[in-house]
This record gives C-alpha cells, structure tokens and sequence, in this order.
C-alpha cells in the first residue's frame, strides 16, 4: 500500500513538473531574501499534486513538505515530500532535479522515491524493494564494492558545501579520492544506489532533502549517516558511501569537523 501510494504519487507530480520543465511559464519567485533560494510554480502545484494522493489513499497519515504546513497524522506514518529536489536545476533545463517522496516513523524512513521524470528513472528503496524503474522495465539496484578512497568518485552540490569549516572538511576529503563532481542535487543519491559513484557528501540539508535517499541507497547496501556517525535522514551534515571501508575513511576525515 505504501509503495503503491508513493508511485501514484509521483506519476502525480509529474505530470505537473514535466510540463513546466524547459518552458518560459516557470514563475520563478525568491524565498530567501538575503540569497537567492528559488521556488516556481511547478514546485507548489507538485507538492499539492502529491498530497492530494496521499490524503485520498492514507488520510490518517501525516505530510510534512517543504511548501506548505505540515499536517498532523494518527497513524505514526509521516510522508516526506520535497517536490522538486534541485530547483535551481530544474530552472536551468538540466535533467539532475527529481521528486523526493519517503514514508516513515518516529524512528526513520520505510520507503523513499527519489523520481526523475524527465529521464523516465523511478529509484526506489524499501523493505526488500531495491530497484530502477525505467522504460517499461525494473531492474535491481546496487551499490559498486568500492573499499578504497584512492578509487572513489565523489559528488556535492556546490562545491563551498555549507559554510567555510564544512568546505574545508569536504575538500581535504576529496583531495583523496579519484574524481569529484559538482551539481547533481538528489540524482547523485540515485547514481550511487545504482552503483555509479561511491560518496556523496553534503551539509545544511533539510528533511525533506534526505529522507527518501536515506530509504533509497539503505535498501540498494549503501550507508547513510552524519558526519559523526549517527542518523542522517533528519537532515543537516550527510555522508552516504557504498561501502563499509569508504564510509569508515570517509567519515575519519569529516568527524574532525567541529
């Protein structure tokens, strides 16, 4: 029930964002007034899209988005929504932004979706659900056995990462591994579930940023934690890694960050 709610969900939002994606109808309004932290309306009708899923076939569940208030639930179920994860991509026409949508307790994330519609890849996570649905198709999803830092590849959004501490502590990371790239939002969540990539590191995320990839890469053997060891998926420092020995390097250098 869970799985089907949250892919008629972002079938719903798709159609929603699809439709807005490379066009001149954006909308595109500023919601930090002191930066720059872009929403448009394809943002708010996909939100709305997805919660009216999820009040026709979970009621009693609550819903907590990054666009609206969150309503209150008397199942102990939250969803998690975060219609279009990378804004700033999805205004630029590159095809690295995706639909976040989780479920989950007091105690974490069940089940996550992170949705590209564009590129046509659903990835989702869960108990015993680990698969990329794509074309008509649905193949497993797993991580790559990558043990060495030497060999990694290694993905942040923006390469400052947060503030000047956490940039410093994510370059010294990346100055030992083999490749970093730059930019990709949640689709970097997606490619390390794939086995594409090995680490992704950021900071200053919200909730609603990582839940679902917290439930994604878990079910595909990957490691979602803090930069100290603990939970991730209520946001804030986050190291996801492929492997045991990756997260254990990985997160030798990033503890030291105060």
């Amino acid at each position: 029930e869970l799985k089907e709610t949250a892919l008629l969900a972002s079938v719903a939002a798709a159609e929603v964002t699809t439709g807005y994606f490379r066009s001149d109808r954006l909308g595109i309004n500023n919601k930090d007034a002191g930066g720059f932290d872009p929403v448009t309306k394809a943002d708010r009708e996909a939100e709305l899209a997805i919660r009216k899923v999820i009040a026709e076939r979970r009621p009693a569940d609550g819903i907590l988005g990054e666009e609206f208030p969150s309503v209150a639930g008397e199942t102990g179920l939250t969803w998690i929504i975060d219609p279009i994860d990378g804004t700033r991509g999805f205004m630029s026409g590159t095809p690295t932004w995706g639909t976040l949508i989780s479920v989950g307790d007091a105690s974490g994330p069940i089940l996550g979706i992170i949705d590209q519609p564009y590129t046509g890849e659903t990835f989702l996570g869960g108990p015993g659900i680990a698969e990329l649905r794509r074309a008509g198709t649905t193949t497993p999803l797993g991580v790559r056995p990558s043990k060495e830092l030497s060999d990694a590849t290694i993905f942040t959004t923006f390469p400052e990462v947060g503030t000047t501490v956490e940039g410093e502590a994510f370059h010294a990371l990346a100055r030992q591994t083999r490749l970093t790239r730059y930019g990709m939002d949640c689709y970097a969540y997606a490619l390390l579930a794939a086995g594409q990539i090995d680490l992704v590191v950021e900071a200053g995320l919200h909730i609603y940023d990582i839940h679902a990839p917290v439930a994604v890469i878990q079910a595909a053997g990957g490691i979602v934690t803090n930069w100290q060891g603990e939970p991730a998926h209520g946001g804030g420092r986050v190291l996801a890694a492929a492997s045991p020995e990756l997260h254990a390097a990985a997160l030798h250098v990033l503890k030291r960050c105060p």
